[in-house]
């Protein structure tokens, strides 16, 4: 639940963000769409307490983050990644474990290794698990950040909140279909599945509901009762006059 959020980058006159409202619907997947600039990856960011925010509330489930925070699980843009960091493909993954560690721990628990293969079976890489994370093309990038959300659910908490970063951006067809699966597979086990998504077209497809975005909120509700034409143009042609929206599927 967001109420009022406004968001300001230090040294910028405008907002980033401005008084946005709106509640996420459980057990759905929710589109964030909106052009370039116009605050979708600011308010992931700001939702989950990774930059300050000028004013507004946003609570999880009725819960502040800090108590909620294990319930959370982010994959980010690929293109905020260091890839040449000498870390392997089921490290990454473990990572989803951190939590889990206790403070004695010395090394990696033989059972978080073993919930990293099997994260990784989920998504179709399991054979890549001792791979440097550079020598995955972009589509298994992005398959070994869904399985470090994955893993995370290990307790099976009643509610988890899957929060995603443009995930189809420079991945494969076959890629984009295993990602979708995954993810309506998890909000039919009653979790939340928030993404900012960029190919218009394909938004009725794959998500139930839609929050269309340029620093306010435009519209939001259900795919088959917000997401119009009109409300398409609201919020792509007041930050480019210049050029026309995308088209999507009618």
């Amino acid at each position: 639940s967001i109420q009022n959020l406004t968001v300001r980058y230090t040294g910028q006159n405008n907002d980033a963000l401005h008084d946005i409202s709106f509640d996420f619907e459980n057990a759905k997947m929710t589109a964030i769409i909106g052009p370039n600039g116009a605050g979708k990856s600011t308010l992931l960011k700001a939702v989950l307490g990774l930059i300050p925010i000028q004013s507004g509330s946003i609570h999880f489930y009725g819960e502040d983050l800090n108590k909620i925070r294990k319930n959370i699980a982010y994959v980010p843009q690929r293109a905020n990644i260091d890839w040449n960091f000498p870390i392997s493909v089921k490290e990454v993954v473990q990572q989803g474990l951190f939590s889990e560690l206790k403070f004695t721990d010395i090394f990696t628990p033989k059972r978080h290794k073993e919930l990293a293969l099997q994260a990784l079976a989920k998504v179709g890489i399991e054979n890549m698990s001792d791979r440097q994370i550079s020598k995955l093309s972009g589509g298994q990038q992005q398959r070994m950040f869904l399985a470090r959300a994955l893993v995370q659910n290990i307790n099976n908490y009643n509610k988890q909140l899957y929060i995603l970063d443009e995930p189809f951006t420079g991945v494969d067809a076959t890629t984009e279909k295993v990602i979708v699966d995954i993810l309506k597979h998890l909000t039919n086990e009653g979790h939340s599945v928030i993404a900012v998504h960029h190919n218009l077209a394909t938004v009725p497809d794959y998500f139930d509901n839609v929050a269309l975005i340029n620093t306010n909120l435009i519209a939001h509700g259900s795919v088959k009762q917000v997401y119009t034409d009109e409300a398409i143009s609201r919020t792509y042609i007041p930050l480019n006059n210049k050029s026309e929206p995308q088209k999507r599927s009618s």
